[in-house]
């Protein structure tokens, strides 16, 4: 493994699908936005009868893992109460961060453009 490497995370350069902890992802576009109550409920509903079929996009930095996409996705698990999330985990280095857009349909592009 390599040093610093985050356990369960393999080292390869393509994503890896995991269920994370929801308090173990850092939501920082939380700040800027507020979420459609309507389509929260919808979700809560369809998660409640067949899951969740697309995972959440994760960036992982130095074991700390960011979430830019899922908003509604996300919110919806922590109002049923789940304590986990499938997430498409990438890893991305501090330089990543620093470059991210503030949007998150701007910030999920742009982690595919850089890996």
């Amino acid at each position: 493994m390599v040093s610093g490497a985050t356990p369960g995370v393999p080292q390869s350069a393509g994503p890896v699908i995991l269920e994370l902890p929801l308090d173990k992802i850092r939501r920082p576009l939380m700040r800027t936005r507020s979420n459609d109550q309507q389509k929260v409920k919808e979700l809560m509903d369809s998660i409640k009868e067949i899951g969740l079929q697309v995972p959440i996009d994760v960036l992982e930095v130095d074991g700390v893992y960011y979430g830019f996409s899922g908003c509604h996705r996300y919110e919806a698990h922590q109002q049923l109460g789940l304590p986990t999330i499938r997430c498409k985990i990438r890893r991305g280095t501090k330089e990543t961060l620093r470059f991210l857009p503030f949007s998150s349909s701007h910030a999920t592009f742009f982690l595919y453009l850089l890996l």
